[in-house]
């Protein structure tokens, strides 16, 4: 009984000093298995459809060789071949007799922007060896540049959106900050969600007729979150004839996605500040990790507390309330034993 109450304190005291260790490997397998329920979804949603467009392919191909006898299965083979590898770079045999094309600097400019956020739609890439080149000295200065450019945007608007608004509110409402910052936000996301997400979902249905709302909720979603799988691209789609302004239309889209861009990480700089968040945070920390982070911390500064307190007290005083004097007790004794001294 004894040995068996050692062997249990023992483990005990073991999890208690390798919480961290044990909570990082939970998490890992959680993330496995999160990653495997997606894939297996995935493939029970996708594969029937994949199967299904095989068969229609097939069929298409059946009938286009026996009512045209005189193309060969291995000439229609090239073409096809031909015109795939001619599409996968971004040049399409449909509708050819347009006088749009892929690199017109706008065009570049819209391909620049993809790939220095890194949401690389895929759409349009380099034909040549020398863009090729090009492309690689380009991302491995314009990404770094990009990130500390982003990284600082979204350092000024985070504290012009969020800390300054909490800190204001908390002041003025003497709520819990924790509980302030929370709602802070939740009303942040759905904001910048309507802005950047629904309300351009709808436009995007009206200018892309092949578009429908979801179909344009997934090309909002995917490219602000820089997936960018290209299945989908604002212009690819869109009828030539009807936009009197294509340049312009590739423009606006260029200018969306990076104003989208920054606020979705203002977004999610914010959640990633909040208290609950820190703390959850900590639960996979290593015991070196939370002394280096408790050191970050700095106490409170006495010259932001006289501050507070001395708007409050300026406060009270432009109501015409007063703020009744309580001595301290070291100071009330002393007067007590100066009366008694006096009788």
């Amino acid at each position: 009984m004894i040995m068996w109450r050692s062997v249990e304190s023992w483990c005990a005291l073991w999890m208690h000093r390798h919480r961290s260790t044990i909570n990082f490997a939970f998490l890992v397998v959680a993330y496995i298995f999160y990653l495997l329920v997606g894939a297996g979804i995935f493939s029970a949603v996708e594969l029937p459809y994949e199967k299904e467009l095989r068969d229609e392919l097939k069929a298409i191909r059946r009938d286009f060789l026996s009512n045209h006898t005189c193309v060969s299965d291995a000439h229609l083979d090239n073409l096809l071949a031909r015109a795939l590898e001619a599409s996968n770079y971004g040049v399409s045999v449909l509708g050819n007799n347009n006088t749009s094309h892929n690199w017109d600097f706008v065009s570049s400019l819209f391909f620049a922007s993809t790939v220095l956020t890194t949401t690389g739609y895929g759409h349009t890439v380099p034909l040549s060896d020398e863009g090729k080149g090009f492309c690689i000295f380009f991302s491995l200065l314009g990404i770094p540049v990009t990130l500390f450019f982003l990284s600082t945007c979204v350092e000024r608007l985070v504290n012009l959106l969020s800390r300054r608004p909490v800190s204001y509110f908390h002041r003025r409402w003497a709520m819990s900050k924790s509980r302030l910052a929370l709602i802070h936000a939740t009303v942040l996301a759905i904001i910048i969600a309507v802005l950047f997400i629904f309300i351009p979902s709808w436009i995007f249905v009206n200018l892309e007729k092949k578009w429908n709302f979801l179909d344009s909720l997934y090309f909002c979603f995917i490219s602000l979150t820089t997936i960018g799988l290209g299945d989908y691209v604002p212009g690819e789609t869109h009828s030539k004839g009807a936009s009197p302004h294509p340049h312009l239309y590739r423009l606006a889209i260029t200018v969306y996605l990076l104003l989208g861009l920054v606020c979705v990480l203002v977004v999610m700089e914010t959640c990633c500040e909040l208290p609950q968040m820190r703390r959850f945070r900590q639960r996979f920390y290593q015991e070196n990790q939370l002394a280096e982070t408790a050191d970050h911390i700095s106490p409170p500064d006495p010259q932001m507390v006289i501050t507070s307190v001395s708007e409050q007290a300026e406060t009270l005083r432009h109501n015409g309330t007063s703020i009744p004097y309580i001595p301290p007790s070291g100071s009330a004794t002393c007067g007590v034993k100066a009366g008694t001294t006096h009788k």
